[in-house]
């Protein structure tokens, strides 16, 4: 062959038939490829800690109720977890908050049981129905204790008689705030709920309802204590909060019940 001829044959292409190598091969994937840790996250030592486990609960409201012990003796026999209130606003009403770490209970267990006796004979209130689930922040140092434990107890404490259970939706705003802006925010509402439970005056329950609530609301809060009063100066003592001022949408509406039934079964 001549030289002229070999000159002018194309290179062989290396690898020729082969898949082009993978340029990021043995890197992590990119963010958006990166399989979904859905997991409660958490802060012990230093370390992140996670526990993908929640706890549900869900509030249903009814009228015509004068007497509840026929309620009380119903959820007694199924061993609900959860309280039983009669409502502050209504003579005839009663209110139910249950937890369940499977949220299939409630469609299946807990809808057979508000379809018979005594319950399917009272009025049912759609505008209190609520569903959410308890949620981490990122620095707790103990998930079991701040995703069940601790909403668990608060609820079904003897002590605990009085309760406001309502939704609140944030306005969207507030998701466009500088992440540091919202702590500041979050914070100054969290410092008034620690001061008054610090003093045994109220405890909350905070529940997280995304794509949960029919209303589209974000969030639902317990407060929870001995006494009505601190109850209501709590809520008062927020409005003033940066985060209520400014950044809510809507509260409510609020049920205001005693406890009548508290089990933790």
């Amino acid at each position: 062959m001549s030289e002229d001829k070999a000159a002018t044959r194309p290179a062989p292409v290396e690898n020729a038939g082969r898949p082009a190598p993978v340029e990021n091969a043995g890197r992590p994937a990119p963010e958006e490829h990166a399989p979904l840790d859905l997991a409660e996250k958490g802060r012990r030592a230093g370390q992140v800690i996670s526990l993908d486990r929640r706890l549900f609960m869900k509030f249903t409201a009814f009228g015509g109720c004068p007497d509840p012990h026929a309620a009380i003796k119903a959820l007694e026999q199924e061993g609900v977890v959860g309280a039983l209130y009669v409502d502050a606003n209504d003579s005839q009403g009663i209110g139910l908050m249950v937890a369940s770490e499977d949220p299939a209970f409630f469609v299946t267990g807990l809808r057979t049981l508000l379809n018979q006796p005594p319950f399917a004979a009272y009025t049912h209130k759609p505008e209190f129905d609520m569903l959410g689930r308890t949620y981490s922040i990122g620095y707790e140092n103990d998930l079991e204790d701040t995703l069940f434990v601790k909403p668990r107890t608060k609820l079904t404490n003897p002590d605990n008689q009085w309760a406001v259970w309502y939704p609140l939706q944030r306005a969207k705003k507030f998701q466009t705030l500088p992440a540091d802006h919202q702590r500041r925010i979050l914070a100054e509402h969290g410092t008034l709920a620690k001061r008054y439970g610090a003093g045994g005056h109220a405890a909350d329950v905070r529940l997280a309802c995304h794509g949960l609530d029919k209303s589209d609301n974000d969030f639902i809060v317990g407060l929870i204590g001995k006494d009505l009063y601190p109850l209501s100066a709590l809520v008062q003592t927020m409005r003033k909060t940066q985060q209520t001022s400014l950044y809510l949408e809507r509260l409510g509406p609020f049920f205001v019940g005693r406890a009548v039934c508290q089990s933790a079964m």
